[in-house]
């Protein structure tokens, strides 16, 4: 498996949903300023700071993603990618490629 690959599209993946949640939220907030209506009240549906809050935690989570390749791909540089940062046993592959950001080997995370 090409690990540098598999991390770069992970990467731009993360980028490009952190830039459409940012957009959201950014539209989002316009939203609220531009309207007076009370929807904290609203039985229609989820409020405006029920939306703020999931889009919040959305964003936050990848973030954290993009931050979690960025130091696997340095990793991969330094050569210690797919190393257990506890133990320092070798990450078996199957996890790499289904966690290509792992730190951690299975024994160490659990």
């Amino acid at each position: 498996m090409d690990h540098r690959s598999a991390l770069n599209r992970l990467r731009a993946s993360a980028e490009l949903e952190i830039a459409t949640l940012d957009a959201d939220l950014h539209a989002l907030f316009e939203a609220s300023r531009a309207d007076n209506a009370d929807d904290e009240h609203d039985p229609e549906g989820a409020t405006i700071a029920y939306e703020r809050a999931q889009l919040t935690s959305v964003l936050t989570a990848a973030r954290t993603q993009l931050t979690a390749v960025n130091e696997a791909l340095a990793r991969l540089d330094a050569g210690t990618y797919g190393m257990c940062e506890v133990c320092g046993a070798a990450i078996p592959a199957e996890r790499l490629e289904i966690r290509p950001f792992a730190t951690n080997c299975v024994a160490c995370a659990s």
